[in-house]
């Protein structure tokens, strides 16, 4: 009998935090953007029937803290994206980066073979944990560059996208 065992090495092209990193990169750049809009029409500046970018924010923030938090405590909630706390542009803000530290607690709180579970996302987003974090990204550059669409729109100069 052969009682041999053999080391697999394995790597990964994208760690968990990498992905972090990435991410974290992001909404890095989506709060300039959010500070570049001017506060009136950061509420009610729409273009081509889009909603304003606050409506946007908010749907942002209700993805990000309660999505990661279903991943890292295995539960599942109901999207709400009203935020009765948002009524300035300095109320989004702080939301914002009070949820960059939930993202940052939460994170931690995944271990690495987490991500290639299955996951069903505010009971209703079938997929594995990383296709679910893809997406809270994806939507968030989504927004993103429909604000830059606005502030473009408005004279304003976004910040430029690589920066993050």
């Amino acid at each position: 009998m052969n009682t041999a065992s053999t080391n697999i090495q394995t790597s990964s092209v994208l760690t968990s935090a990498d992905l972090l990193a990435h991410w974290q990169g992001h909404r890095a750049l989506t709060r300039r953007v959010i500070e570049a809009f001017p506060e009136k029409e950061f509420f009610e500046y729409s273009v081509g029937g889009m909603r304003p970018f606050a409506g946007m924010v908010q749907e942002l923030l209700a993805i990000a803290v309660p999505g990661i938090r279903q991943v890292a405590k295995g539960s599942t909630e109901e999207l709400d994206e009203h935020l009765d706390q948002s009524k300035t542009k300095a109320d989004i803000l702080r939301l914002w980066d009070e949820a960059t530290e939930d993202i940052n607690k939460y994170w931690a709180q995944i271990p690495d073979e987490r991500f290639s579970d299955s996951i069903v996302t505010f009971g209703l987003y079938e997929g594995t944990v990383w296709s679910s974090i893809f997406y809270f990204i994806d939507n968030e550059i989504h927004h993103r560059a429909q604000a830059y669409v606005f502030l473009r729109s408005l004279g304003i100069e976004p910040p430029y996208f690589w920066e993050r």
